[in-house]
């Protein structure tokens, strides 16, 4: 399967790449800035028609990682630049995107979404059909994102998953986190997603959307096993994930 990373030169993208590659999969990245690996690179914006157009050609599936100025789901500080930003990327080059795809009959795709959507202060999180209720301008852009995804998949009879992550980290620094917690010093209060549990969470994810059409999901991946705030029956029962670095990184660590 040939997938294009959008806004994959980002932090998320350089994370989950190589364990891509490792599963076969053909990677192309739409992005201004040149990726890091050595990935065949379209260089151009998200709400660029024509770099879309040039972008999606000959691919089979999409996965969504552009970003700009992120937010904590308890954060109302914005100024404009922020407020500009969040929605261009958001919304507008969301909208662009999708449109152009599903004209060019690309129809299976990966939102990356984030538990930013919610208010984060509450002490758990049930299900994801609960309200979209965050207080920053990005989580409130990322939800409009979600809903634009739902709308494409409605009338566009697109295939699509959105993936609410949270605290992705890379591995040096998800053993940081974790081990601080372990000894009842924690640097954050935030459950940080090791890079491997993330990418196969989209691995997973590129295999549900090849099969059926027109459905859109959003699911929760954090790196809470024990689901101390994040129930992750969903992730588990229509995906098949649930996070597994604590087991092969944390412990040996530990020991």
């Amino acid at each position: 399967m040939k997938v294009l990373l959008v806004g994959g030169s980002g932090m998320v993208g350089s994370f989950i790449s190589p364990y891509l590659i490792k599963k076969n999969f053909t990677l192309k990245i739409l992005d201004i800035k040149k990726p890091k690996l050595d990935i065949e690179w379209i260089k151009g914006s998200i709400d660029d028609p024509y770099a879309i157009a040039q972008s999606i050609k000959d691919i089979d599936a999409f996965i969504w990682l552009a970003m700009q100025s992120p937010q904590g789901g308890s954060n109302t500080k914005q100024d404009i630049k922020t407020i500009r930003e969040n929605y261009i990327t958001n919304c507008l080059g969301l909208h662009t995107f999708l449109w152009v795809a599903q004209e060019k009959g690309i129809s299976k795709g990966i939102y990356t979404s984030s538990m930013s959507v919610h208010y984060r202060e509450r002490k758990y999180f049930p299900a994801e059909s609960m309200p979209l209720d965050t207080p920053s301008v990005y989580g409130l852009s990322k939800g409009f994102g979600e809903k634009i995804c739902q709308y494409f998949s409605s009338w566009f009879d697109m295939n699509i998953i959105a993936l609410r992550i949270t605290g992705p980290r890379k591995r040096k620094e998800y053993l940081k986190i974790r081990q601080a917690k372990e000894r009842l010093a924690p640097i954050t209060n935030l459950y940080v997603t090791d890079e491997e549990d993330l990418a196969n969470a989209y691995i997973l994810s590129l295999d549900k959307i090849s099969k059926g059409h027109g459905r859109f999901d959003s699911i929760f991946i954090a790196g809470d096993e024990s689901e101390e705030e994040h129930n992750l029956t969903k992730a588990k029962q229509f995906l098949g994930w649930e996070p597994k670095s604590h087991i092969k990184y944390l412990n040996k660590e530990i020991v």
